[in-house]
């Protein structure tokens, strides 16, 4: 894999402007008391000094036509044309989601000229709310697997500890909001990918119910509902204000959600008192973990008790080996039926990670009768899930299995002594809600001994994101991680 050799000199004091939440930073931007001007300028100062040691933002645009696109977006504020929350502010869509005039590599070989000629649904929905797309954020190959490097970028690297990964797949993402490179981002999770690098990274962020966000457009409208693109953000409140610009119905997409958005753009207190959270931890020793890190959310779960939270440990009923194999069946159903025709085409397959070959082949040896079976093992779950649900309010689990790991390696080997039989098998923590289709945000947990971060998934019913984004915002105001401890060492 390649690597990126950083820098050593670290940037001075933190710019005022990229220090802000976004939601402060839009505010400030529509109440003309910053131009976009300035925040382009700001930002992509920080970014020249900051973004080599960490290689979170790819494909950047030209700096002079970034800056006359900040000028236009003063030229409508002065005209009295505001937007959208995004107004002004500057994004790097992942580097999965199409971006109309933009590559879009998927951090593929295959792939690394390929200039999108549409936008994504979500793309569109950032554009029309004033976002102005600076570069991409970096991805795993095809975002497959939990740690972002591929041979078209490099590797994305820790801003809490260079040597480490900053998780995946939208590990570009959790890296450059930790660095303050980004206000706020966007991202995608089929196996964790928004949840986990939040949680390498120190940041928020929230895979949504099924159908919350769009996905597309695409020719899988009806098969593709494990890969959802969500938000991430410094701040629970941010979180909901990008998910109000993210969410909404879309007549291509037949299963999005038809409520209104504007939902998640209220305050987010409310009084948790006699809330019911289900700790789930290891999942009675089921799921290996690395030390410190249990301990790590059940001191963050005393945060919610201290809201009036009552926290109380809970088994699923539900066996565990049982959910991975129909995680298996319906992994190998959707990555290696897109993907199929670039690993059977002998030019294209030798340009390919060898986790896309294990999923196709996966898929090539399973027969209809099979997947069938898989989606009837995935409705059991559901309604597992749903009756869950009358036992608490909420769950509680870990975001990862391990703090983050050398960016030397591919993915973890084994876990506390057990092997690891996949590419994604140690992020197996995640893959329950991804079948469920529930909303989960990751909340920063704090620090282990060696100093690297770790979150818990905090998980409500299906169709319950407020409630979560409610429950998240709380804990933040008994612990802001976030504000405690940034990564000092990348700017002095």
């Amino acid at each position: 894999m390649q690597h990126h050799t950083p820098p050593t000199a670290p940037l001075g004091r933190l710019n005022d402007i990229v220090a802000m939440p976004a939601h402060a930073l839009s505010d400030a931007i529509r109440q003309r008391r910053v131009s976009c001007r300035e925040v382009m300028s700001a930002y992509l100062q920080h970014i020249d000094a900051v973004n080599p040691q960490l290689n979170a933002i790819v494909a950047r645009r030209d700096a002079d036509e970034l800056l006359r696109e900040a000028d236009e977006r003063d030229a409508q504020l002065a005209a009295g044309q505001w937007l959208g929350w995004l107004h002004g502010l500057p994004q790097a869509p992942k580097d999965l989601t199409a971006v109309r005039g933009m590559v879009t590599s998927m951090g593929a070989l295959v792939y690394k000229d390929h200039v999108s000629p549409h936008d994504s649904i979500l793309v569109e929905r950032m554009r029309a709310a004033g976002a102005i797309f600076i570069g991409r954020s970096n991805v795993p190959e095809f975002g497959l697997g939990s740690h972002t490097y591929n041979q078209v970028y490099g590797t994305t690297l820790n801003p809490y500890d260079r040597s480490k990964t900053a998780g995946g797949s939208s590990g570009g993402a959790a890296a450059a909001l930790a660095a303050r490179l980004l206000p706020v981002a966007d991202g995608s999770d089929f196996g964790g990918s928004l949840r986990n690098p939040a949680a390498f990274c120190n940041v928020y962020g929230m895979r949504p119910s099924a159908g919350r966000v769009p996905y597309g457009p695409s020719n899988e409208v009806f098969l593709k509902q494990l890969s959802y693109e969500g938000p991430m953000g410094r701040t629970p409140r941010d979180v909901a204000r990008m998910l109000s610009v993210m969410a909404g119905p879309d007549a291509r997409v037949p299963l999005s959600l038809g409520d209104d958005p504007a939902v998640f753009a209220q305050p987010l207190d409310a009084d948790l008192r006699g809330t019911r959270i289900g700790w789930l931890g290891d999942w009675n020793g089921y799921l290996p973990m690395e030390p410190g890190i249990l301990e790590l959310c059940e001191q963050a779960l005393s945060g919610l008790q201290a809201v009036g939270c009552e926290v109380d440990a809970y088994r699923v009923p539900f066996d565990p080996a049982r959910l991975w194999r129909i995680w298996l069946a319906h992994r190998h159903l959707m990555v290696g039926g897109q993907f199929h025709g670039l690993v059977r085409d002998p030019e294209t397959r030798k340009l390919v990670k060898p986790a896309l070959i294990w999923e196709v082949e996966g898929l090539d040896g399973m027969t209809a009768h099979q997947v069938f079976q898989a989606t009837e093992e995935r409705s059991a779950w559901y309604q597992t899930v749903l009756a869950m649900f009358q036992d608490v309010d909420f769950l509680a689990v870990p975001t990862a299995q391990v703090f983050p790991f050398d960016a030397q390696l591919d993915w973890p080997k084994e876990i506390a002594g057990r092997s690891m039989d996949t590419y994604h098998r140690w992020m197996e923590t995640v893959t329950p809600w991804t079948l469920a289709g529930c909303p989960v945000i990751s909340v920063p947990v704090g620090f282990g001994a060696a100093g690297l971060p770790m979150g818990m998934q905090l998980i409500g019913p299906p169709r319950g994101d407020l409630a979560v984004l409610r429950l998240a915002h709380a804990y933040e105001q008994v612990r802001d991680w976030v504000g405690e401890r940034s990564p000092q060492g990348l700017w002095g």
